[in-house]
């Protein structure tokens, strides 16, 4: 068990898994009052060794596992391959009340359980073949091309932006819109950013506005990187200029950069957003602009959603890809091609370079 860990009282816990719980002195150690404030200083670091939505995610995943083992009269602790080989494949199959899940989402669960057992210092081997085995034939049985959302591309994110006021209100959402299309940005970032560095205890970034663009200061899984937000060719569709506006008129300088507003459309609040807001703001506004109107309305929406923003940006900017995959972020250009919904598949012709 790694140095100062300790197993929590139950099987859950009343933490339900929160890693920072489980932080103690060693027992080889004369407690004092110096070290037990530390105790409270790696409890905040542990906190924040994940993504808020990645722990709410594997903490979910993990009372979800506590509530089938022990319905089964099941303990979850120490690991049992086995056990957990039983599990996916009731997920999998779906012989219970619930529904069947996606190899995605299964995929997702162990890895949540996983965390957890790390924490509580147990090592799950998922390559172990009740496992791997088991995982292995869903895969084969039910896997499916990934759905993916539609991308909103130049013209579709002009006339969505069309569709906003020039309130308090439609100035903000005019902001998130092209901020988020120009940086390629998750939901989540968009409404982690603060008006400057260090402003609030919550932020993820902060934003620089020079004259000839944005810079975006982000914290990523991985540590933080800079995304570059230049300066359109017409006021009505720069972002830069969609995020002065907004800020001047707003009176932001300080804090969050994305805020709720009073109910009467006068001031801006010292509230931030929450990312469900930009997920709703892209449907309400896909809807307004009447894209993909051939469908009807409930296809149009399941068809849209934050993504469709980082899609849009991937697919629609005419650059070398390489540029494309820093300003996402990824690591691999394989990552950046699955969100590229048009591009030239064939630029490289591997059969006439083969000679036939």
């Amino acid at each position: 068990m790694p140095l100062g860990a300790t197993l929590p009282a139950s099987p859950a816990g009343d933490d339900e898994g929160d890693a920072s719980a489980t932080l103690s002195v060693p027992a080889s150690v004369a407690g004092s009052g110096a070290l037990d404030r530390l105790v409270g200083t790696a409890r905040a670091y542990a906190r924040h060794a994940t993504a808020k939505n990645t722990t709410l995610a594997y903490r979910t995943d993990w009372a979800n596992f506590n509530r089938w083992c022990r319905r089964r009269g099941a303990d979850p602790l120490p690991p049992s391959t086995e056990l957990l080989g039983l599990y996916i494949a009731d997920l999998a199959s779906a012989s219970g009340p619930s529904s069947a899940l996606s190899v995605s989402t299964i995929e997702r669960r162990l890895s949540g359980l996983a965390w957890h057992y790390r924490q509580r210092g147990f090592a799950l081997d998922r390559k172990d073949r009740h496992i791997a085995t088991v995982l292995a034939g869903i895969r084969r049985k039910h896997a499916r091309p990934p759905v993916q959302k539609e991308a909103v591309l130049a013209e579709d994110i002009r006339a969505m932006v069309a569709t906003l006021g020039f309130d308090l209100r439609g100035l903000r959402d005019r902001a998130i819109l092209l901020i988020g299309y120009a940086g390629g940005l998750r939901r989540s970032e968009i409404v982690c950013l603060d008006a400057g560095k260090d402003d609030t205890p919550d932020s993820g970034g902060w934003v620089k506005i020079e004259d000839g663009g944005a810079i975006l200061f982000l914290r990523g899984k991985t540590g933080w990187r800079e995304v570059e937000i230049g300066r359109g060719s017409s006021d009505a569709t720069c972002p830069v200029h969609a995020l002065e506006q907004w800020l001047y008129f707003a009176g932001i300088d300080f804090g969050p950069l994305f805020r709720r507003i009073s109910r009467d459309n006068a001031r801006a609040l010292e509230a931030r957003l929450s990312d469900k807001h930009v997920a709703r703001l892209i449907k309400q506004t896909v809807l307004a602009a009447g894209l993909r109107s051939d469908l009807p309305e409930k296809d149009r929406l399941a068809l849209f959603s934050g993504h469709s923003l980082r899609a849009g940006l991937a697919s629609g900017a005419e650059v070398d890809e390489r540029y494309i995959q820093k300003q996402l972020g990824h690591a691999s250009a394989e990552m950046t091609r699955r969100y590229q919904r048009r591009r030239d598949r064939f630029r490289v012709n591997l059969t006439k370079a083969a000679g036939l």
